[in-house]
């Protein structure tokens, strides 16, 4: 069956392939070929989804806006008309710190290739089903198999389209704890190197070296630079992996696969949660838990093994970074929990109960004003890690926005299953990599704050 040429993303690939003998001899050797590549082109230019469609939308309702203004349109037919976000803050491209720029439809991800070939995810896991009694979506999966053979990774199966990819991430996010509130880099390779300012302490200088002077002026000034080294995002591989009788497929396909819809991104934000929480950074990312940036608070004289005291918190809190209090988010153990909801405060020989958690307010419960996130993810009641104080946006997250899908019925052969197997690329990483020893020379701080573990 002959290939068809894979379709350039940009001008300057478009000429790299027309300067290549072999692949211009494709392109061009009949008119029924070139027609069809000229017409996939400029769907990748200009098509559904692309920065130009974007473009021209954005100012269509700049346009309209104005000719309403112009015509004196009344305000409660104009607030009928759905407008699109103009705010430049919004859109994820211009968002380097979003923890949305990963799950955001990307027209660059490998899987755009396959944008429109899908109704939505079932469609796709249906189709990608090697048993689907269907013999046009074997047909579809053959062919995009041999089309698109080029861009999908080593580890076989069928490359997932980048809306279906974005979309199953989008349901994800909303799962998970760290992606929720950690900064998202889209990684183009699977090695990425991200810049951080290699900074121990406060004390002499910022941002691990600049120096500021007052002077008279004329005075000649003090050579000062930062030091900045980089974070090395290293994509790892995550694998989901579950076995279906195939009489539950082959009675209800469609119903199945809309399930596997629902539950696949559950699956994998839990995964990832747990590896960035508590990853040991060997073959999967580096959780923040225990990270050399982090800070442990140590337990109070005598304190019991599992117990978690007021003390412990106001220390916990005095030791975040300043200019993260105001973004950084409370993590427990379930275990945890009933100890902050009767914690008591000693005064004198007596105490008083105090109440950290404001349990009558709304949700999310908080602790200092700061949200409180309970998950089984955290470490067990008395070890280090049970809570902890953090700012996410220090925390890195690398996405290769690239997912493939696979069935298999030779693992499970003689017991008549079919193998799903879904595989993504993701590494994360703590930005920074010391605490913080601050200005006035006390305790270092940190984005990232523990309580150490009571024996």
């Amino acid at each position: 069956m002959p290939t068809t040429p894979t379709v350039p993303r940009t001008s300057d690939e478009l000429e790299e392939m027309l300067h290549d003998p072999k692949q211009r001899t494709e392109i061009l050797k009949d008119t029924s070929t070139l027609k069809d590549f000229i017409v996939a082109y400029g769907e990748q230019q200009q098509g559904d989804g692309t920065e130009l469609r974007r473009m021209v939308a954005e100012e269509t309702q700049r346009v309209l806006a104005q000719t309403l203004k112009e015509k004196e349109v009344s305000a409660k037919e104009t607030d009928a008309i759905k407008r699109l976000n103009l705010d430049p803050q919004a859109r994820a491209a211009n968002m380097l710190t979003s923890h949305r720029q990963g799950t955001a439809h990307n027209p660059q991800a490998i899987g755009a290739k396959l944008d429109g070939e899908f109704t939505n995810a079932a469609d796709f896991f249906a189709s990608a089903w090697h048993l689907n009694p269907d013999p046009e979506a074997g047909a579809k999966m053959q062919r995009l198999r041999n089309s698109y053979s080029s861009v999908v990774p080593a580890d076989g199966g069928f490359l997932v389209p980048e809306t279906l990819r974005s979309q199953l991430l989008q349901i994800a996010l909303e799962m998970s704890v760290v992606r929720s509130h950690a900064t998202v880099v889209p990684m183009e390779t699977a090695r990425v190197p991200f810049p951080t300012i290699d900074v121990t302490s406060n004390a002499s200088s910022v941002f691990g070296g600049m120096i500021g002077y007052w002077g008279e002026e004329g005075a000649a000034l003090t050579d000062a630079a930062g030091k900045f080294g980089k974070v090395l995002l290293d994509a790892k591989k995550l694998t989901g992996f579950s076995m279906v009788p195939n009489e539950l497929l082959t009675d209800s396909i469609i119903s199945f696969a809309a399930l596997i819809e629902s539950l696949w991104p559950r699956a994998l934000a839990w995964y990832e949660d747990v590896a960035f929480t508590s990853g040991s950074g060997t073959g999967e990312p580096l959780g923040y838990l225990g990270n050399p940036a982090s800070v442990a608070v140590a337990a109070e004289s005598g304190q019991g093994s599992a117990t978690v005291l007021y003390e412990n918190i106001v220390k916990m809190y005095s030791r975040m970074l300043p200019a993260s209090l105001s973004q950084a988010v409370w993590v427990c153990s379930p275990d945890v929990f009933p100890q902050l909801m009767t914690m008591a405060l000693s005064v004198g020989t007596g105490g008083s109960a105090i109440m950290v958690a404001n349990a009558a307010g709304p949700a999310p419960l908080t602790i200092f004003g700061r949200p409180l996130i309970i998950t089984e993810k955290a470490k067990v009641l008395g070890a280090q890690g049970d809570i902890a104080f953090v700012d996410l946006s220090y925390y890195l997250i690398g996405d290769r926005q690239q997912m493939t899908a696979a069935t298999s019925t030779e693992y499970r052969f003689a017991n008549d299953q079919t193998a799903f197997r879904i595989i993504e690329r993701v590494d994360g990483q703590p930005w920074i990599k010391s605490a913080i020893t601050p200005q006035n020379g006390g305790s270092t701080l940190s984005p990232f704050v523990e309580l150490a573990a009571r024996p």
